[in-house]
């Protein structure tokens, strides 16, 4: 399946992720248990992303309700990440508003688009982007890259998908991504998908 251009990392389980929730459907609780191992974590990570250390409890919240309405999704192992996350998203909206916490846009938007080669971008985020250090710069991010990044890099899920969670056109997240990962690389220093010199990002702002 690798044959879209762009890397579909946590994509391998999503044969067994559509036949775990096709028999979750049939009142499964195994194989309930198998989707939500290969679900959880991306979700979590897009979750801490938004809601920081209260990303545990959106979550459950989310699997309530997931778990609720699995009779009424219909779709593969793809569908499912993209379900899910759009139940978490409204949850993490819901948690936020009754926090009355917004996650703060910061002002560090750059508009340069050419990031060299997508593939080592994805890849190398995805490296550091599960420590706590990678996901509290993510939340630096204007929200819009910062849930870009989040759904595409973390979650894994392809552009139109992440476009239908977050109800916008998947070349808006598209752009938003590559800005936000842009970003992310610069701050975490990661050689070659900024310009070529070698920079961390020890004390640097």
């Amino acid at each position: 399946m690798g044959q879209g251009g762009e890397p579909r990392r946590g994509h391998a389980h999503d044969g067994e992720l559509s036949a775990a929730v096709a028999r979750a459907q049939e009142g499964d609780e195994a194989a309930f248990a198998v989707a939500y191992r290969l679900v959880q974590p991306g979700l979590l990570g897009y979750l801490r992303g938004l809601v920081g250390d209260d990303a545990e409890d959106v979550a459950s919240d989310a699997w309530l309700e997931i778990a609720r309405d699995l009779g009424r999704f219909r779709g593969d192992g793809a569908g499912f990440r993209g379900w899910t996350a759009t139940i978490g998203r409204h949850r993490a909206l819901d948690h936020l508003r009754r926090q009355k916490a917004r996650p703060r846009s910061s002002a560090l938007e750059h508009d340069v688009l050419d990031l060299p080669g997508p593939q080592n971008t994805h890849d190398q985020a995805l490296e550091s982007i599960s420590t706590e250090h990678a996901l509290r710069l993510v939340r630096g991010l204007p929200k819009d890259q910062a849930e870009a990044v989040l759904l595409r890099v973390v979650v894994g899920l392809d552009a139109p998908a992440a476009a239908r969670v977050l109800g916008k056109r998947p070349g808006a997240v598209r752009t938003a991504a590559y800005r936000g990962l842009k970003r992310l690389a610069e701050q975490l220093g990661v050689a070659g998908v900024t310009d070529d010199g070698p920079r961390t990002l020890g004390e640097s702002k």
